[in-house]
């Protein structure tokens, strides 16, 4: 891999690269669309007036999430434990570049902030606070040495380990990768925390680039042997992606088509969180059932 191209993939992660480039303009009613004002049928629509509804329709279809990756075997114990009891959860996100976005209103778009908004908005009366530890450019194992230290300081509820992106680009051996991986989730699991796994962004254009199936592979047994949950985020947006609701391949869709991701990716953690907490329903009506 040319260093101009691997300096490309290190510097955006996949969709985030093209955060930098203007926003389109009917992306802010896809993120945050406003309430549907309903229009009685005897009254004829303004000229344009459907526009924002039909944005709306659109961003909905867009989180729709197949029933098959919103759930797990493993379970977030603490996390059930918290919302029943204290009422308070506290989730920390250790991530790479591609948990934030970029400029004056990225920290509130970004899928963190959405995760905390749809953890309010679906637990009521739960105290939710969600905080971002940005390890960025740094692999697994640079990551997993300081892992139980961060736990015990910060004391969250839930850690959310989003990781394997960096591993792929450098090209680092898999068999370290997952001892990485290992050396992590042991550190969280013995400062008390949950542990909730989280893969690789997916991108086509990436994909063709670099290898990351032994990645994927690798977090999933990992996953299986320290009983928590692994967040397809690959598969997720693969789906997105091969199903049409996102074009992840067309480099020109900027900062609103990253907006839009994040705030579904955040919306379908959410319901994950709390589906593998048990901790009562939690899926949108626009789920996809198979």
């Amino acid at each position: 891999m040319s260093t101009v191209l691997l300096a490309g993939l290190m510097a955006g992660e996949a969709v985030c690269v093209s955060m930098a480039r203007a926003e389109e303009p009917q992306a802010p009613a896809a993120v945050a669309p406003a309430p549907e004002t309903k229009v009685p049928d005897t009254k004829a629509a303004e000229p344009g007036a459907a526009q924002p509804d039909q944005d709306k329709a659109k961003g909905i279809a867009a989180c729709e999430v197949p029933e098959y990756l919103q759930s797990s075997e493993s379970k977030l114990d603490r996390v059930a434990d918290a919302v029943t009891g204290p009422r308070r959860l506290d989730v920390l996100v250790v991530g790479s570049r591609s948990s934030m976005l970029s400029g004056p209103d990225g920290m509130g778009t970004s899928y963190p902030a959405r995760l905390e908004a749809t953890l309010r908005e679906r637990l009521p009366g739960v105290a939710v606070s969600v905080a971002t530890e940005l390890q960025v450019k740094r692999t697994a194992a640079e990551v997993a040495e300081g892992l139980e230290k961060l736990a015990k300081e910060r004391k969250p509820t839930l850690v959310i380990w989003q990781t394997g992106t960096v591993d792929a680009v450098r090209s680092i051996d898999p068999d370290d990768f997952r001892a990485a991986i290992d050396e992590g989730v042991t550190g969280l699991q013995n400062a008390g925390t949950d542990v909730l796994l989280m893969n690789l962004q997916y991108s086509p254009r990436m994909e063709t680039m670099i290898t990351v199936a032994p990645y994927l592979d690798n977090m999933r047994v990992g996953a299986q042997e320290h009983n928590v949950p692994l967040f397809d985020r690959f598969a997720l947006m693969r789906y997105w992606n091969e199903n049409g609701l996102f074009d992840l391949f067309n480099p020109h869709h900027g900062f609103g088509l990253a907006k839009r991701v994040h705030d579904c990716l955040g919306q379908a953690l959410a319901t994950f969180v709390i589906e593998t907490a048990h901790i009562g329903p939690a899926a949108p009506a626009d789920k996809v059932q198979h």
